[in-house]
């Protein structure tokens, strides 16, 4: 596989864990107690994580091919 194609599903995995930070937060305003706290923190860490593979492909520049 080449690099850009490796590059090209990295991409993928860091906007489904933005996908995913979304729906975790708004299910988390659904519920209440404990289980939305511990939901929430598990959006913001994909979150986190989403943004810094982006971030990552990003600035790593183009490919050769």
């Amino acid at each position: 596989m080449s690099l850009s194609m490796l590059k090209m599903w990295v991409s993928f995995a860091g906007m489904i864990l933005l996908f995913l930070a979304l729906g975790l937060k708004f299910l988390s305003g659904k519920l209440n107690g404990v289980l939305a706290i511990i939901i929430n923190i598990l959006g913001f860490i994909c979150l986190i994580l989403g943004g810094l593979i982006i971030l990552y492909i990003v600035f790593s520049g183009p490919t050769g091919v």
